[in-house]
């Protein structure tokens, strides 16, 4: 939906995240079907550019051709079950995955991916941190956040 003139400039996506403007065009995740694509705004319909086997969450744009995209597997309580996604993974043979993706916007082909295995099966976003070499994180029970928090 287009907020300033209040008109819709695309339907029938399932469960669509995080809109983003790149490169003059509009992505978006639809989310309930695993597609990475883009809004042609004249025609009014989301072009697939690349599958990714998960709910789709987080989308970030490495230079001008790669975009970053979050995975995630389905929840245990089947949340998010009946979706187009389900039948796409069976289509694929494929088991959903939560990780993150890299991939070429001019292809549509996967660069890189990492899989995220364990406790963690949910993906909220994802950020690129140019010119960042080791990020780190700081937990919450940990002496590095009492040395790097400071409450006046």
């Amino acid at each position: 939906m287009d907020v300033g003139s209040d008109t819709i400039i695309c339907t029938g996506l399932s469960m669509p995240h995080s809109p983003r403007w790149h490169a003059g065009r509009l992505w978006v995740l639809n989310s309930g079907t695993g597609e990475l694509g883009r809004i042609d705004i004249a025609a009014g319909r989301f072009e697939p550019v690349c599958f990714c086997p998960g709910y789709l969450r987080g989308l970030s744009f490495i230079g001008e051709h790669f975009a970053l995209v979050g995975l995630s597997k389905p929840r245990e309580d089947r949340a998010l079950s009946g979706l187009a996604l389900d039948e796409a993974l069976s289509r694929h043979a494929i088991a959903p995955r939560c990780g993150v993706y890299i991939v070429d916007l001019k292809t549509g082909d996967v660069a890189h991916s990492v899989t995220i295995e364990g406790i963690v099966g949910e993906l909220y976003e994802v950020a690129v941190l140019p010119g960042v070499r080791q990020p780190s994180m700081v937990g919450l029970d940990s002496e590095e956040q009492k040395r790097t928090i400071s409450i006046g």
